[in-house]
């Protein structure tokens, strides 16, 4: 199916169901729908960073923190973050991804989804999935720190990256 033909739950700001449209149609029109982020992190602890194709239909060709996507419609958050996460690393039988926050990205120029941010630890080795990850690798938070600056993120990513910092080193 094309991505763009998903059908996707639109959702208003406090995060209920209003509508259901295909995903290019809620990205055209600048939508509210709902997206999953999950920190993956290898055996030795290190993050997996990728560059995503330049196929993508949103933030083609940059450098992504997380591996997720769109929640489906009927979906649930942690349903979505489990399917996203084996999916783009092209593993199975993946430990459910731990839910740790939800914030509403919104970069004012269309971009507005509610974000589900999680983590999980992969021990399995990855085949990250060529229509979606054009290049990865595992990097340690020092290495992360050093590309932050030379590299082209993902804004949405680059935001839930930020306030997963904040959540960690308030609690």
């Amino acid at each position: 199916m094309n991505p763009a033909d998903e059908i996707l739950d639109i959702v208003d700001e406090h995060d209920r169901v209003v509508d259901r449209v295909p995903r290019g149609e809620a990205y055209a029109r600048g939508l509210r729908h709902r997206c999953v982020f999950v920190q993956v992190r290898d055996a030795a602890g290190r993050l997996f960073v990728h560059r995503r194709t330049a196929t993508k239909l949103v933030f083609p060709s940059l450098y992504d923190l997380f591996v997720g996507g769109v929640v489906g419609a009927g979906e649930s958050y942690d349903e979505a973050a489990l399917r996203e996460a084996e999916e783009e690393l092209g593993v199975t039988g993946l430990p459910r991804p731990r839910p740790l926050f939800r914030f509403l990205y919104d970069d004012g120029a269309g971009h507005n989804w509610w974000s589900a941010v999680y983590e999980v630890r992969c021990e399995l080795p990855v085949r990250p999935q060529a229509e979606e990850v054009a290049w990865y690798g595992f990097l340690t938070e020092d290495e992360v720190a050093r590309r932050l600056d030379e590299w082209e993120w993902v804004p949405d990513g680059l935001a839930a990256y930020q306030r997963l910092g904040r959540f960690r080193s308030a609690g």
